[in-house]
């Protein structure tokens, strides 16, 4: 194979795969800062992704009889993709609201989640057919498995549910504390 077609065949169509992994992963990790309210780290992030993507499609353009340009690009697309999820989990940016609803009296979990420093609000309710007890934690993201483990471990039938926290104001909200396992019981 010639320097040439192998600058045409191999090389160019490994660049543009993968610059499209890279600028496709920026643009997942832009659009949830977007979504988050980041002013200013989401625009320079835009910035660098659209610079990246422009080599990128230049490069197809220039190669338009090479079809494994059409397929490094549409690929590097797709495991961009895959990528950007996989480090935004790595990243876990922001906090989570945890709300748990059982009909047990639950105040083993709130006392332990408040021994390790996280805090927690409890309120009485009423299900459909009987009393439940509620309570709500907002935590680093980086925190949600330790805290579910937590939960599940204590009430395994407790309903759940998890939501992305925008902002929040005054109160108390624990540091990260990466590497934390619960113990099993």
């Amino acid at each position: 194979m010639e320097t040439n077609e192998l600058m045409q065949y191999v090389i160019i169509p490994i660049l543009i795969f993968c610059s499209r992994i890279l600028d496709v992963s920026i643009g997942t990790i832009r659009i949830i800062l977007v979504s988050r309210g980041h002013k200013i780290a989401a625009p320079l992030l835009g910035f660098v992704e659209v610079i990246i993507w422009l080599i990128a499609i230049t490069q197809v353009m220039q190669n338009l009889n090479n079809v494994i340009s059409y397929f490094a690009y549409g690929s590097g697309f797709a495991f961009g993709n895959y990528v950007g999820i996989w480090l935004e989990g790595k990243i876990a940016l922001g906090y989570q609201l945890i709300r748990v609803v059982s009909d047990k009296e639950l105040e083993t979990i709130p006392i332990i989640l408040r021994g390790e420093g996280f805090a927690v609000t409890t309120v009485k309710g009423r299900g459909t057919k009987t009393n439940v007890n509620i309570f709500f934690t907002v935590v680093n993201r980086k925190n949600v498995d330790y805290v579910l483990e937590v939960i599940k471990n204590i009430e395994p039938e407790a309903f759940i549910t998890i939501e992305d926290v925008r902002k929040s104001y005054s109160g108390f909200i624990k540091p990260r504390t990466p590497f934390r396992v619960a113990k099993k019981k």
